[in-house]
């Protein structure tokens, strides 16, 4: 696959449109530090603010004292549970989580009260003086415990709980595994600091500057807890460095919010690392039991499984990462029976929520390592086996659905089997074997053992479980120049660069402008599961060729022939039988065209009492091969190569394409390997990017991309399928298969811990 960004042809002409890969526009100014982060932005009369966070994960508020932090010289406001004027709680999909903790505080780092002041020093000393009576609680930490424990939240400890019953119970097959695992807690570690700036309106209301990923859903939960309609509300997307979940977490946008109103000042916060450590929500923890059943020859019989998600104190997306947990608990296998618990359950631990893959990244960990053990149990090699289990188009998923999309997932599997696999460093001096734990490593050669893992990954594209999905955009052109007017925040997918291209493509327009975001504009929902590629990608092209036929109706109506007859490729309009030949340019002079539509894919419905349900628009796969170097006396990793084949419906923007692989496998070695926000009795320990490990450019693995199978998604705009989730998901589990296959070990953990590795005599 080629990954040139070229967009010149080789006459020097302009190339444009859909397939070509178009450089991303703001990519000058990211690398120029030109691009307009809110954690830049400045207004007059600023002040400034910070929040008082627990030091507890659960403690009954006694008293809050403000007067030492009112009484500070340069201290604008201070404001409590008391001074929220509209809903007290809040949440992008259950609303029970507090503005500031009142009563009872739940997590560490929930937020108590906030101020603004003249200066960040003084802010931040002033949240310091607010003095805060506790009764120290016992924390409930254990998921398993939270059945059993006292209601931590007025709507209980259990957020949801999912029986997927499918087929017979009593089958049973001639061998049987059983494994139990852990997934860790991943942070989205996201790039650029968490900011905002809330300015006050002549109407009463406020205006927040902040890198929403949602920004409608942001401005109505803001606008209810000021008590204000939402039209008193606008939320203006800033420059979003990028995003892999939720991205500015509304907690800290509304006591912002607050203290523009309460002073009447322009408001600024710059959250610390620590902060958005302690605020923002992670990937859910989570606790996996499986009993994997197949036959003698290796085909699968029965999977029974129990998922348990940590939701930690409050729902969030819990609800729906469950949903993916269960109904992707079996993977891309054709399972005849299948029995899976799952449940979600508030803790006193940190808040979990929308991360890339989440519910599907912890059960492709589990499920391979059961394919792995399942192999090893037969006799059988891995891949074999895999082959003997594979989806196809029209196959059952165990929630019922039947796949209509395309499901290539045996050419996926066969085509990363069959890549070459890297050399061993047989003939090199041993000062220059990289060995695992960085150059420098302390181990010997003689100690690293080479393995080769495999997975096979699957994510749901779009909500689920009957979400409403639509998306608005409006194509103008005037002066021969289009405008893209759509509310879909580009998180770094690349969503912008797309609309640009598909307005090139159907109006062969060079010169176009994708508009800054806002909720003046209507709504086109977050960016998650790829939704933008398709829905809001849908809507533009819609809008784009109601204009096309704007433009050639005239025309046409003067040649006599219908739109369809007409053509426009490289700028120039042409007649099928050659007698019109005119270029746009000519004919979009003097003319101001526009038009608006909205996208809006077939409904989807929610999982019923047994977990059955339509509940997915579409599915996406990927298949991996892992590559790891094992020091099996000291237990590290180095992760040599990552070869990937994926089904992506239809390449949209190759290079574009290749760099969202490659961050997805990256992320999820990480997540294999070194990220974890790690917690002891509910505190975090060490809330920043020294005690968390992110990989670094030295620990991401050589990534092939060997296959990128174009069999388009007829029920897709321009058939395409996103393209980043599923390598998170299926990496993690690739990774620890090949470090299962170098030790012998179980490998049941994530991230995996060097005593995992190491092989004792």
């Amino acid at each position: 696959m080629s990954s040139d960004p070229t967009t010149m042809d080789p006459e020097g002409g302009h190339v444009h449109g859909i397939g070509v890969s178009l450089p991303q526009a703001d990519a000058r100014a990211k690398t120029e530090g030109t691009f307009p982060y809110a954690s830049d932005l400045w207004a007059e009369g600023l002040l400034w603010a910070a929040i008082l966070r627990s030091p507890h994960p659960h403690a009954r508020i006694v008293s809050i004292d403000t007067s030492g932090a009112t009484e500070m010289p340069g201290v604008r406001a201070v404001v409590t549970h008391a001074d929220v004027p509209g809903a007290s709680t809040y949440g992008r999909r259950v609303a029970d989580r507090p503005v500031f903790a009142g009563e009872l505080v739940r997590h560490h780092g929930e937020a108590i009260a906030a101020v603004a002041a003249d200066h960040p020093d003084t802010a931040r000393l002033a949240a310091a003086a607010i003095a805060v009576q506790y009764e120290v609680l016992e924390p409930v930490t254990d998921p398993e415990a939270a059945f059993a424990a006292e209601p931590l939240h007025p709507d209980g400890n259990l957020i949801r709980h999912i029986p997927l019953r499918f087929g017979d119970p009593d089958a049973a097959g001639e061998v049987v595994v059983e494994g139990l695992y852990r997934i860790g807690r991943q942070d989205t570690a996201t790039v650029g600091a968490e900011a905002a700036l809330a300015v006050p309106r002549p109407d009463g209301g406020v205006e927040i500057y902040t890198a929403s990923t949602d920004p409608h859903t942001d401005r109505d939960l803001a606008a209810a807890c000021f008590g204000l309609p939402p039209e008193q509300v606008k939320v203006v997307v800033t420059g979003v460095p990028g995003a892999t979940g939720d991205r500015e977490d509304p907690g800290f946008q509304i006591p912002l919010g607050l203290l523009a109103l309460r002073t009447g000042c322009p408001v600024k916060l710059t959250a610390t690392r620590e902060e958005s450590f302690l605020g923002h929500a992670h990937r859910h923890p989570t606790l996996l039991r499986y009993r994997h059943h197949a036959d003698a020859e290796g085909r699968l019989v029965k999977v029974e499984a129990q998922i348990l998600l940590d939701a930690g104190a409050y729902a969030d997306s819990s609800s729906e990462s469950l949903a993916a947990a269960v109904s992707f608990a079996c993977g891309p296998y054709v399972v005849p029976h299948a029995f899976v618990e799952g449940w979600a359950v508030r803790t006193n631990n940190p808040p979990s929520g929308h991360v890339r893959g989440e519910g599907a990244m912890q059960v492709c960990a589990a499920y391979e390592a059961q394919m792995d053990k399942l192999a090893g149990k037969l006799g059988l090699d891995p891949v074999d086996l895999r082959m003997r289990n594979v989806l196809a188009t029209g196959d059952i998923l165990p929630i019922g659905q039947t796949v209509t999309c395309p499901a290539p997932v045996a050419e996926l599997l066969a085509a990363v089997r069959d890549f070459p696999l890297p050399e061993l460093p047989m003939d090199a001096p041993e000062e220059d074997w990289l060995l695992p734990g960085g150059p420098d490593g302390a181990g010997e050669p003689g100690a690293v053992r080479r393995g080769v893992g495999y997975a096979l990954g699957m994510v749901h594209m779009l909500g689920a479980e009957g979400t409403d999905e639509v998306s608005t955009a409006t194509v103008r052109v005037h002066d021969g120049v289009a405008t893209v007017i759509c509310a879909a925040v580009d998180t770094g997918s690349g969503f912008s660069t797309l609309a640009r291209q598909i307005v090139q493509e159907t109006l062969g327009i060079d010169e176009v402008h994708v508009a800054s975001v806002d909720t003046d504009q209507p709504p086109a929902g977050p960016a998650t599961h790829g939704r933008h590629t398709w829905v809001s990608g849908g809507a533009v092209e819609r809008a784009a060729k109601m204009v096309r036929t704007q433009l050639l109706q005239p025309l046409a109506h003067t040649f006599g022939m219908s739109t369809e007859l007409l053509q426009i490729n490289d700028g120039r309009i042409t007649s099928y039988d050659g007698v019109l030949s005119t270029t746009v340019a000519e004919t979009l002079e003097g003319k101001e065209l526009w038009a608006t539509a909205q996208c809006r894919p077939h409904p989807t419905e929610p999982l019923d009492d047994s977990g059955q349900g339509d509940a997915f628009v579409g599915l996406a796969f990927c298949a991996i091969r892992a590559v790891v170097d094992v020091d099996v006396e000291l237990g590290t990793v180095r992760v040599v190569e990552m070869a990937v084949a994926q089904d992506v419906g239809r390449v949209l923007n190759p290079a574009q394409l290749a760099t969202r692989i490659e961050a997805g496998v990256t992320q999820g070695v990480g997540a294999a390997l070194t990220e974890n926000l790690r917690t002891s009795r509910g505190l975090v320990r060490h809330p920043d990017l020294t005690g968390y490990a992110l990989p670094t450019a030295l620990d991401a693995p050589d990534i092939r991309i060997v296959k990128l199978i174009e069999e388009r998604d007829v029920v897709a705009p321009f058939g395409a399928k996103p393209a980043s989730a599923v390598p998170v998901v299926t990496s993690p589990a690739a990774v620890a298969s090949a470090v299962r296959a170098a030790t012998g070990r179980p490998v049941n953990r994530l991230p995996i811990r060097p005593q995992a590795a190491v092989v004792t005599a």
